[in-house]
This record gives structure tokens, C-alpha cells and sequence, in this order.
């Protein structure tokens, strides 16, 4: 049996890697992985904001997906991993959906932070924790292992 903890490690380095491929096309660094209960991957994207669409997040297309493919039972066993805490319209999408877990690498606190750092503009959004949202969710994170790496690809898209 793999241990949890290494799981999610491996799972999140997926993410932070979709993260990647995001800026490299022109997006947001978010990357996020659907797994089923029993560990298997059913599902990854990454963020798809600069085609124009500002809800193209990969949270929210997991979770539709999820919707539309898996049954109730498999939806509450699954988890979906992301490189960046849930905003507001995904987290309520992952509860409305039924998703039984969500791990994170960074959370929003971190990215308000960044944000600022960067001179960037704020979110469009009051930001609210996943925690905050949907305290029936097992939420975990963040993992200050992939903080650098992801404050990072957040200064190459926001810097100014």
C-alpha cells in the first residue's frame, strides 16, 4: 500500500507541472488532478484563462467532469489535487459535486501575499478558504515544499 502523504506529494508535483505547462501556453499557474478512491488518476488539466474565459480553471472542469462520469459513491471517494487552494466558484463546484477531498500546494493566503508582492491586481473576488467553504470537505494543505517553485511561476505571470 503507498503511503498518503507520499501519494499526495506525488500527485501535487503533477500539478505544480501543469502549472507549468499553464504559463508556458499563456495561462495562470494552476494545474490540478482528479484521483479516484482507489488512486488512480481519471482526469488533469490546467488552467485555460487565457483563451479569454476567466472560469476556464481546471478545479472547476475536474469537478464537471467528475459530475457527468462518476457515479455519487465515486465522486465522495475521490480527490482532487491543485497546485492553488480552490477560489470560491470551484470550491462551490467540488461541493455541489460531491468530491470527497481536496489537497492543495499553496493556499490563497500565499497568492494574496505573492499578489501583492508583485504589484499585481487584487483577486476579483472576496477570497475565501476552502476550509471556509465547504467545512465538510477534507481539505489538506499547503505543502511548503512547492512554495517557491510556485510563487515563481506566479511572478513570471504577474510581476510588473
Amino acid at each position: 500500500m503507498t503511503d498518503p502523504a507520499s501519494a499526495d506529494l506525488t500527485h501535487l508535483r503533477r500539478c505544480v507541472d501543469l502549472a507549468r505547462e499553464a504559463v508556458e501556453t499563456g495561462n495562470r499557474p494552476f494545474g490540478s488532478v482528479l484521483v479516484s478512491g482507489a488512486g488512480e488518476v481519471l482526469k488533469e488539466d490546467h488552467n485555460r484563462t487565457g483563451s479569454g474565459d476567466p472560469t476556464a480553471h481546471p478545479e472547476l472542469a475536474l469537478a464537471r467532469w467528475a459530475e457527468l462520469n462518476l457515479s455519487k459513491q465515486e465522486r465522495a471517494a475521490a480527490t482532487v489535487y491543485t497546485s492553488g487552494e480552490h477560489c470560491p466558484m470551484c470550491a462551490a463546484a467540488h461541493g455541489w459535486c460531491g468530491i470527497g477531498r481536496a489537497v492543495f500546494a499553496t493556499s490563497t493566503p500565499q497568492l494574496i501575499a505573492w499578489l501583492e508582492e508583485f504589484g499585481a491586481a487584487p483577486l476579483p473576488y472576496k477570497p475565501v478558504t476552502i476550509r471556509e467553504l465547504l467545512p465538510h470537505v477534507e481539505v489538506v494543505g499547503p505543502f511548503e515544499v512547492f512554495a517557491e517553485e510556485i510563487r515563481a511561476l506566479h511572478e513570471r505571470v504577474h510581476r510588473k
